[in-house]
Protein backbone atom coordinates (compact mmCIF):
# COMPACT_ATOMS: atom_id res chain seq x y z
CA UNK A 1 0.00 0.00 0.00
CA UNK A 2 1.49 3.34 -1.07
CA UNK A 3 1.82 5.77 1.83
CA UNK A 4 0.46 9.27 1.21
CA UNK A 5 0.82 12.55 3.07
CA UNK A 6 -0.95 15.90 2.76
CA UNK A 7 1.32 18.95 2.60
CA UNK A 8 -0.15 22.44 2.12
CA UNK A 9 -3.31 20.85 0.74
CA UNK A 10 -1.43 18.73 -1.83
CA UNK A 11 -1.49 14.94 -1.56
CA UNK A 12 1.95 13.38 -2.05
CA UNK A 13 2.63 9.68 -2.61
CA UNK A 14 5.84 8.50 -0.92
CA UNK A 15 8.51 6.16 -2.24
CA UNK A 16 9.56 3.02 -0.39
CA UNK A 17 12.91 2.81 1.42
CA UNK A 18 15.56 0.43 0.13
CA UNK A 19 15.61 -3.09 1.59
CA UNK A 20 19.00 -4.59 0.76
CA UNK A 21 21.18 -7.23 2.38
CA UNK A 22 24.25 -5.03 2.85
CA UNK A 23 26.77 -5.34 5.66
CA UNK A 24 29.86 -3.21 6.13
CA UNK A 25 33.01 -5.28 6.52
CA UNK A 26 36.26 -3.44 7.11
CA UNK A 27 37.39 -0.11 8.53
CA UNK A 28 35.04 0.75 11.42
CA UNK A 29 36.49 4.26 11.63
CA UNK A 30 34.58 5.12 8.44
CA UNK A 31 31.31 4.18 10.16
CA UNK A 32 32.28 6.45 13.07
CA UNK A 33 33.05 9.34 10.71
CA UNK A 34 29.61 9.12 9.12
CA UNK A 35 27.90 8.82 12.50
CA UNK A 36 29.84 11.85 13.76
CA UNK A 37 28.81 13.92 10.73
CA UNK A 38 25.13 13.11 11.36
CA UNK A 39 25.29 13.62 15.13
CA UNK A 40 23.51 16.53 16.85
CA UNK A 41 25.46 17.92 19.83
CA UNK A 42 23.13 20.80 20.75
CA UNK A 43 19.59 21.98 20.01
CA UNK A 44 21.11 24.72 17.87
CA UNK A 45 23.29 22.25 15.97
CA UNK A 46 22.54 20.80 12.54
CA UNK A 47 23.53 17.48 10.97
CA UNK A 48 26.24 17.65 8.33
CA UNK A 49 25.97 16.33 4.77
CA UNK A 50 29.06 14.17 4.19
CA UNK A 51 30.32 13.19 0.79
CA UNK A 52 31.89 9.76 0.46
CA UNK A 53 34.78 9.61 -1.99
CA UNK A 54 36.66 6.70 -3.53
CA UNK A 55 37.14 4.58 -6.61
CA UNK A 56 34.10 2.76 -8.05
CA UNK A 57 33.60 -0.55 -6.26
CA UNK A 58 35.36 0.16 -2.95
CA UNK A 59 32.10 0.06 -0.97
CA UNK A 60 30.88 3.67 -0.72
CA UNK A 61 27.21 2.78 -1.14
CA UNK A 62 27.52 -0.13 1.28
CA UNK A 63 29.14 2.14 3.86
CA UNK A 64 26.32 4.70 3.71
CA UNK A 65 23.55 2.09 3.76
CA UNK A 66 25.09 0.08 6.60
CA UNK A 67 25.63 3.20 8.73
CA UNK A 68 22.03 4.27 8.29
CA UNK A 69 20.77 0.83 9.29
CA UNK A 70 23.02 0.78 12.35
CA UNK A 71 21.28 3.98 13.42
CA UNK A 72 17.95 2.14 13.02
CA UNK A 73 16.87 4.45 10.22
CA UNK A 74 15.12 3.72 6.96
CA UNK A 75 17.54 4.25 4.09
CA UNK A 76 16.50 5.67 0.73
CA UNK A 77 18.82 5.54 -2.29
CA UNK A 78 18.56 7.90 -5.24
CA UNK A 79 20.71 6.92 -8.23
CA UNK A 80 22.00 10.11 -9.84
CA UNK A 81 22.68 10.29 -13.57
CA UNK A 82 23.65 12.91 -16.13
CA UNK A 83 19.95 13.11 -17.10
CA UNK A 84 18.67 13.75 -13.57
CA UNK A 85 16.37 16.78 -13.56
CA UNK A 86 15.32 18.89 -10.56
CA UNK A 87 11.80 17.41 -10.69
CA UNK A 88 13.33 13.90 -10.63
CA UNK A 89 15.06 14.82 -7.39
CA UNK A 90 11.94 16.31 -5.82
CA UNK A 91 8.34 15.63 -6.90
CA UNK A 92 7.13 14.26 -10.23
CA UNK A 93 3.61 14.49 -11.69
CA UNK A 94 2.16 11.16 -12.77
CA UNK A 95 -1.06 10.35 -14.62
CA UNK A 96 -3.09 7.99 -12.41
CA UNK A 97 -5.50 5.27 -13.54
CA UNK A 98 -8.46 7.68 -13.43
CA UNK A 99 -6.51 10.10 -15.66
CA UNK A 100 -5.98 12.63 -12.89
CA UNK A 101 -2.56 13.97 -11.93
CA UNK A 102 -0.97 12.66 -8.77
CA UNK A 103 2.30 13.80 -7.23
CA UNK A 104 4.97 11.28 -6.36
CA UNK A 105 7.83 12.14 -4.01
CA UNK A 106 11.32 10.98 -4.91
CA UNK A 107 13.28 8.80 -2.53
CA UNK A 108 15.04 11.98 -1.35
CA UNK A 109 11.82 13.84 -0.49
CA UNK A 110 10.33 10.67 1.03
CA UNK A 111 13.35 10.43 3.34
CA UNK A 112 12.92 14.13 4.22
CA UNK A 113 9.30 13.60 5.20
CA UNK A 114 9.82 10.32 7.04
CA UNK A 115 13.03 11.28 8.83
CA UNK A 116 15.17 8.65 7.15
CA UNK A 117 18.61 8.64 5.54
CA UNK A 118 18.94 9.52 1.86
CA UNK A 119 21.97 8.51 -0.14
CA UNK A 120 22.51 10.41 -3.38
CA UNK A 121 24.55 7.78 -5.18
CA UNK A 122 27.19 9.02 -7.66
CA UNK A 123 26.09 12.60 -7.06
CA UNK A 124 28.72 14.19 -9.26
CA UNK A 125 27.01 12.76 -12.33
CA UNK A 126 24.32 15.43 -11.89
CA UNK A 127 24.36 18.82 -13.57
CA UNK A 128 24.57 22.14 -11.73
CA UNK A 129 20.87 22.81 -12.36
CA UNK A 130 19.88 19.74 -10.38
CA UNK A 131 22.27 20.55 -7.55
CA UNK A 132 20.84 24.09 -7.31
CA UNK A 133 17.42 22.70 -6.38
CA UNK A 134 19.00 21.07 -3.29
CA UNK A 135 20.95 24.08 -2.01
CA UNK A 136 18.29 25.15 0.56
CA UNK A 137 18.11 21.59 1.90
CA UNK A 138 21.81 21.46 2.69
CA UNK A 139 22.05 24.59 4.83
CA UNK A 140 20.15 25.98 7.81
CA UNK A 141 16.94 26.30 5.80
CA UNK A 142 16.54 22.52 5.48
CA UNK A 143 13.76 22.63 2.88
CA UNK A 144 13.07 22.07 -0.81
CA UNK A 145 10.62 23.87 -3.06
CA UNK A 146 8.69 21.99 -5.72
CA UNK A 147 7.60 24.27 -8.54
CA UNK A 148 5.58 21.44 -10.08
CA UNK A 149 3.51 20.78 -6.95
CA UNK A 150 3.67 24.39 -5.78
CA UNK A 151 4.72 23.53 -2.24
CA UNK A 152 7.63 23.89 0.14
CA UNK A 153 8.66 20.86 2.19
CA UNK A 154 10.74 21.10 5.34
CA UNK A 155 12.97 18.22 6.36
CA UNK A 156 12.11 16.11 9.38
CA UNK A 157 14.56 16.77 12.27
CA UNK A 158 15.81 13.18 11.96
CA UNK A 159 16.48 13.41 8.21
CA UNK A 160 20.08 12.75 7.21
CA UNK A 161 21.78 13.14 3.83
CA UNK A 162 25.00 11.90 2.28
CA UNK A 163 26.43 11.72 -1.23
CA UNK A 164 28.80 9.27 -2.88
CA UNK A 165 31.09 10.48 -5.65
CA UNK A 166 33.29 8.72 -8.18
CA UNK A 167 36.17 10.21 -10.12
CA UNK A 168 35.92 9.32 -13.80
CA UNK A 169 35.38 10.96 -17.16
CA UNK A 170 31.58 10.77 -17.02
CA UNK A 171 31.18 13.13 -14.07
CA UNK A 172 30.49 16.85 -13.77
CA UNK A 173 32.44 19.36 -11.72
CA UNK A 174 30.35 19.98 -8.58
CA UNK A 175 29.84 23.75 -8.00
CA UNK A 176 31.80 25.24 -5.11
CA UNK A 177 28.68 26.46 -3.33
CA UNK A 178 27.49 22.85 -3.28
CA UNK A 179 30.85 21.39 -2.27
CA UNK A 180 30.93 23.76 0.70
CA UNK A 181 27.63 22.24 1.85
CA UNK A 182 28.82 18.64 1.37
CA UNK A 183 31.14 18.25 4.32
CA UNK A 184 33.04 16.45 5.70
CA UNK A 185 34.81 14.30 3.11
CA UNK A 186 34.91 10.59 3.99
CA UNK A 187 37.59 8.81 1.98
CA UNK A 188 37.13 5.10 1.27
CA UNK A 189 40.51 3.67 0.30
CA UNK A 190 41.56 0.18 -0.75
CA UNK A 191 41.09 -2.26 2.16
CA UNK A 192 44.06 -3.96 3.75
CA UNK A 193 44.70 -7.66 3.17
CA UNK A 194 42.76 -8.94 6.18
CA UNK A 195 39.72 -6.73 5.51
CA UNK A 196 39.71 -7.59 1.80
CA UNK A 197 39.68 -11.29 2.61
CA UNK A 198 36.77 -10.80 5.01
CA UNK A 199 34.84 -8.86 2.36
CA UNK A 200 35.31 -11.68 -0.15
CA UNK A 201 34.23 -14.25 2.45
CA UNK A 202 31.09 -12.24 3.24
CA UNK A 203 30.11 -11.87 -0.41
CA UNK A 204 31.22 -15.36 -1.44
CA UNK A 205 30.51 -17.63 1.53
CA UNK A 206 30.70 -20.59 -0.85
CA UNK A 207 34.18 -19.61 -2.08
CA UNK A 208 37.06 -21.96 -1.16
CA UNK A 209 39.72 -20.41 1.09
CA UNK A 210 42.55 -21.16 -1.36
CA UNK A 211 40.82 -19.27 -4.19
CA UNK A 212 39.84 -16.33 -1.98
CA UNK A 213 43.40 -15.93 -0.67
CA UNK A 214 44.88 -16.12 -4.18
CA UNK A 215 42.48 -13.40 -5.33
CA UNK A 216 43.35 -11.19 -2.35
CA UNK A 217 47.06 -11.47 -3.15
CA UNK A 218 46.28 -10.44 -6.74
CA UNK A 219 44.24 -7.43 -5.58
CA UNK A 220 46.79 -6.33 -2.98
CA UNK A 221 49.57 -6.40 -5.58
CA UNK A 222 47.43 -4.26 -7.88
CA UNK A 223 46.70 -1.83 -5.03
CA UNK A 224 50.44 -1.27 -4.63
CA UNK A 225 50.39 0.36 -8.07
CA UNK A 226 47.10 2.22 -7.57
CA UNK A 227 45.40 0.18 -10.27
CA UNK A 228 41.59 0.67 -10.43
CA UNK A 229 40.99 -2.97 -9.53
CA UNK A 230 38.75 -3.25 -6.50
CA UNK A 231 37.15 -5.95 -4.38
CA UNK A 232 34.03 -5.85 -6.58
CA UNK A 233 36.25 -6.98 -9.45
CA UNK A 234 37.59 -9.78 -7.29
CA UNK A 235 34.06 -10.98 -6.56
CA UNK A 236 33.25 -11.03 -10.29
CA UNK A 237 36.48 -12.88 -11.10
CA UNK A 238 35.88 -15.62 -8.53
CA UNK A 239 32.23 -16.06 -9.47
CA UNK A 240 33.03 -16.33 -13.18
CA UNK A 241 35.93 -18.71 -12.49
CA UNK A 242 33.77 -21.06 -10.42
CA UNK A 243 30.85 -20.97 -12.88
CA UNK A 244 33.13 -21.69 -15.83
CA UNK A 245 34.84 -24.60 -14.08
CA UNK A 246 31.48 -26.08 -13.11
CA UNK A 247 30.20 -25.76 -16.68
CA UNK A 248 33.37 -27.50 -17.90
CA UNK A 249 32.61 -30.28 -15.38
CA UNK A 250 35.82 -29.58 -13.50
CA UNK A 251 36.37 -29.12 -9.77
CA UNK A 252 35.55 -25.43 -9.35
CA UNK A 253 36.67 -25.55 -5.71
CA UNK A 254 40.29 -26.38 -6.56
CA UNK A 255 42.50 -23.51 -7.67
CA UNK A 256 43.75 -23.72 -11.24
CA UNK A 257 45.99 -20.69 -11.60
CA UNK A 258 45.98 -20.63 -15.39
CA UNK A 259 42.20 -20.75 -15.59
CA UNK A 260 41.92 -18.17 -12.82
CA UNK A 261 44.11 -15.87 -14.95
CA UNK A 262 41.73 -16.39 -17.86
CA UNK A 263 38.89 -15.19 -15.62
CA UNK A 264 40.95 -12.14 -14.68
CA UNK A 265 41.51 -11.29 -18.34
CA UNK A 266 37.78 -11.65 -19.05
CA UNK A 267 36.68 -9.44 -16.15
CA UNK A 268 39.52 -6.90 -16.37
CA UNK A 269 42.15 -7.04 -19.12
CA UNK A 270 45.02 -9.40 -19.99
CA UNK A 271 47.63 -6.98 -18.60
CA UNK A 272 46.14 -7.39 -15.12
CA UNK A 273 47.57 -10.91 -14.97
CA UNK A 274 50.98 -9.46 -14.12
CA UNK A 275 49.72 -8.87 -10.56
CA UNK A 276 49.02 -12.56 -9.94
CA UNK A 277 51.31 -14.29 -7.41
CA UNK A 278 54.37 -15.57 -9.27
CA UNK A 279 53.83 -13.29 -12.28
CA UNK A 280 54.08 -10.27 -9.98
CA UNK A 281 57.60 -11.10 -8.85
CA UNK A 282 58.71 -11.39 -12.49
CA UNK A 283 57.00 -8.07 -13.25
CA UNK A 284 58.87 -6.32 -10.43
CA UNK A 285 62.16 -7.79 -11.58
CA UNK A 286 61.53 -6.59 -15.13
CA UNK A 287 60.65 -3.10 -13.91
CA UNK A 288 63.79 -2.88 -11.80
CA UNK A 289 65.98 -3.99 -14.71
CA UNK A 290 64.45 -1.34 -16.96
CA UNK A 291 65.07 1.33 -14.35
CA UNK A 292 68.72 0.27 -14.01
CA UNK A 293 69.14 0.33 -17.80
CA UNK A 294 67.49 3.76 -18.01
CA UNK A 295 64.49 2.58 -20.01
CA UNK A 296 62.20 3.68 -17.18
CA UNK A 297 62.85 6.85 -15.12
CA UNK A 298 63.75 6.27 -11.49
CA UNK A 299 60.69 8.24 -10.39
CA UNK A 300 58.32 6.02 -12.43
CA UNK A 301 55.10 5.28 -10.56
CA UNK A 302 55.96 1.58 -10.35
CA UNK A 303 59.42 2.21 -8.92
CA UNK A 304 58.19 3.40 -5.53
CA UNK A 305 58.09 -0.19 -4.32
CA UNK A 306 61.85 -0.70 -4.43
Amino acid sequence: MVEKVLISGVEISLSEPAQIDMKWVGNENLIKELKAAWLIVDKEDLPMNPRILGKPGVGKTTLAYATGKRLNKEVYIFQCTMDTRPEDLLISPVISSNKSIKYVASSLVSAMIKGGVCLLDEGNRMSEKSWASLAPLMDKRRYIESIIAGIRIYAHPEFRLCVTMNSDASTYEVPEYIQSRLQPKVMVAFPNKADELEILKYNLPFGPEEILEYCVKFLQNAHNHDEPYVVRDGIHIIRFYMKKRLLDEEDENKLNEEKFKVSISKVLEPSAIRYCPGDYEEYLKSQQEQIIRGILPSDDSDSNIF
